[in-house]
């Protein structure tokens, strides 16, 4: 995955419970638009940003789900402890979906919670190389906050859309503390063709800094033109092969 485009096609890592003989029948499952532990109406932590989700079943709920919550490789700019920032459990995942009307299977929770997980892995991992230019001035950047915005088209998937392109089901945009700098990322989730030989669903994610700056708009200008020429060796070499 290259910063400044669409990312490769992914699919969530073969360790994954999705893949495990035991899980439940085949499932595709789609995240709805706004991950529920990113909706501006669910009480929030001011420190975090991260809502406070019960961990109580729902009265009708059939079956048990995990409230262990996992630790993420994202930092906490605001942690005093320098701790990572958590995931919902599936039990928070699945209330805070059952709040907004989704009437999601209960046995499809924590493969949802892994797929969102793992998304948000890989969104960090996407930032990481763009703030790698930085590392000379700030080797530790972390997340400062962060805000879904699934009903909010982004500039560059407006205009992609009137060419054709898929629209994403989904936006986020994370700000980062670059070492005392805020700076905004805009995160686009695309669904790909899901792989059907594994049943596992296919995602690309589009990374790259907001245009809030001119430091930003010359990062992704010089991206831009560093991935072009790039590829442009990769096709002149291929040639030189083949002649």
């Amino acid at each position: 995955m290259s910063p400044g485009k669409d990312t490769s096609a992914a699919s969530p890592p073969p360790g994954c419970p999705m893949h495990q003989a035991a899980a439940p029948e085949p499932l595709k499952p789609k995240p709805p638009p706004g991950c529920p532990m990113h909706r501006k109406d669910d009480a929030l932590n001011p420190d975090n940003n991260i809502p406070n989700l019960a961990q109580s079943p729902f009265p009708d709920q059939e079956i048990p789900l995990p409230t262990e919550r996992v630790i993420s490789s994202i930092p906490r700019a605001k942690a005093e402890d320098e701790s990572n920032w958590e995931y919902p459990s599936p039990q928070q995942f699945y209330n805070a979906l059952r709040r907004k009307g989704w009437e999601t299977p209960e046995t499809a929770i924590e493969t949802m919670v892994d797929i969102h997980n793992w998304m948000n892995e890989e969104a960090w991992a996407e930032v990481m190389k763009w703030e790698k230019e930085y590392e000379g001035t700030c080797c530790d950047p972390k997340l400062l906050r962060f805000q879904g915005r699934p009903q909010e088209l982004s500039p560059k998937a407006r205009i992609m859309s009137w060419f054709g392109a898929p629209k994403p089901f989904d936006r986020h945009d994370w700000v980062i503390d670059r070492c005392g700098k805020e700076v905004r990322y805009v995160i686009d989730y695309y669904g790909g063709e899901d792989d059907v030989a594994n049943d596992v669903p296919v995602f690309h994610l589009d990374v790259r800094p907001a245009l809030d700056s001119f430091e930003s708009a010359f990062d992704r200008l010089k991206f831009g033109v560093r991935e072009t020429f790039a590829k442009f060796r990769a096709e002149s070499a291929s040639t030189s092969k083949t002649a």
